[in-house]
């Protein structure tokens, strides 16, 4: 499911996400006041595997001075995903937490100025390992190094306060000449690598039982939920999971959560409004459901679909159902009831005494309390329905759902999967 650009959320994503949202506070070097800018390399840094989650690990970094002359201090940049942090803290660097805008989920940054000169064609690596601690949450993460002359700059997403590191200050040194190969595995002034932790998580999905009568709205409001303990990265611009929703047979669709297309009147697929999912975080899907036809309880099934989770090893939970006690229709319409002398217990009259059906009453229809059992339409004193994240959704379609299948068609015509639009920012923020 893929995501659009936000209108005007301020959020991230995908698996390399630091990567791309950390690019000016941490590779993309500004212009000298005077003279060429300074060419300067990080070192390719190979993919981190199988760390183990609330651990600490570490990986070698290299930089190359790629110019002719010699670059007199530089500041030393690197930022982590939210799964992983700094293990020591250097007291040269401040620390901060970019937070989380436009397709980007937040950065935990370590700026370092590094007051000691890089000579031209010299390899130059720090004096330890970075080293890095792997969350508890940790799954799909990712580290960004990075090198510049100037002070990187947070953005507009903003950060929090910075603070000082107490450990030995981060040094560089000497590695020896810089040969041809050297200089091709330092192509940028930024490198990234994905870091994947040993862990899991559960993907969970809960549904509505409500109860109304024929003409009824009610809001059936499906939630997903990452219970954890790893947080989940998605693929950069995708939804992280996607959501079907089977409407229950006899209601109708008044209003869909804005998050969910249509594949048919009765079927809806629903994303997410990020790319990753925190632990304890997910969405929520509130329908608005008008009550068409009495048929007693009728059920609507919920479930995953679209990219595997092999991480995720709790099956129990991952399907879900909206049920809706309609009513028990009697062969005739009568859906809105009447002030038969019937009552709303059928204790009276000829009805036998339950209420059951009403079979000589003159109206056919429903007593006005609802009695024991339907009266030959749908249960009174349905429940009110629920307004969670409905007040401000954007409308998916009136009554009539032949909109819907119109854009349902259209988008399974697209070929090989439906190629999704997430109405962000036009949705409710019912989550």
């Amino acid at each position: 499911m893929r995501i659009p650009p936000s209108r005007s959320r301020t959020l991230r994503g995908g698996t390399a996400a630091v990567a791309a949202a950390a690019l000016v506070a941490l590779g993309a070097v500004p212009a000298l006041a005077a003279g060429a800018e300074p060419d300067l390399g990080v070192g390719t840094i190979a993919p981190i595997k199988g760390v183990q989650a609330g651990s600490a690990f570490s990986t070698p970094v290299t930089f190359l001075n790629k110019g002719t002359e010699e670059v007199p201090a530089v500041w030393v940049t690197y930022a982590v995903s939210p799964g992983l942090k700094a293990e020591e803290t250097y007291k040269n660097c401040s620390y901060y937490t970019i937070s989380s805008y436009d397709e980007m989920p937040e950065s935990n940054v370590a700026a370092c100025r590094v007051e000691q000169p890089l000579k031209p064609g010299v390899l130059y690596g720090t004096a330890k390992p970075v080293s890095l601690k792997a969350l508890d949450s940790a799954f799909r993460d990712n580290l960004r190094v990075g090198i510049g002359v100037n002070e990187p700059d947070t953005g507009d997403g903003g950060s929090t306060d910075p603070v000082q590191g107490t450990g030995d200050p981060l040094t560089l040194v000497e590695k020896g000449p810089a040969g041809d190969a050297d200089r091709k595995n330092h192509p940028e002034s930024a490198a990234s690598a994905d870091v994947t932790a040993a862990n899991t998580a559960d993907f969970a999905l809960t549904g509505a039982e409500l109860k109304g009568e024929v003409g009824d709205k009610v809001t059936a409001t499906v939630k997903f939920a990452n219970k954890g303990p790893a947080r989940v990265q998605g693929a950069r611009d995708e939804s992280v999971t996607t959501v079907d929703i089977r409407i229950p047979k006899g209601t109708s669709v008044v209003k869909a959560h804005g998050y969910c297309d249509a594949v048919t009147k009765t079927h809806y697929r629903c994303g997410t409004s990020q790319s990753w999912v925190d632990v304890d975080g997910g969405e929520s899907y509130p329908f608005v459901l008008r009550i068409d036809k009495a048929v007693g309880r009728t059920t609507g099934e919920v479930s995953f679909s679209g990219q595997e989770r092999p991480f995720d090893r709790n099956a129990a939970n991952d399907t879900a159902k909206i049920v809706i006690d309609t009513g028990k229709g009697s062969g005739t319409s009568g859906s809105t009831g009447s002030t038969s002398t019937t009552g709303g217990t059928g204790g009276s009259s000829s009805t036998g005494g339950s209420g059951s059906t009403g079979s000589t009453s003159t109206t056919g229809g429903t007593g006005t309390t609802g009695g024991s059992a339907g009266t030959g339409g749908s249960t009174t004193g349905g429940a009110t329905p629920q307004t969670t994240g409905g007040g401000n959704l954007a409308a998916t379609g009136s009554d009539s759902t032949a909109p819907l299948a119109g854009m349902a068609a259209a988008a399974v015509a697209a070929g090989g999967g439906i190629i999704w639009a997430v109405r962000r920012r036009s949705a409710a923020r019912a989550n």
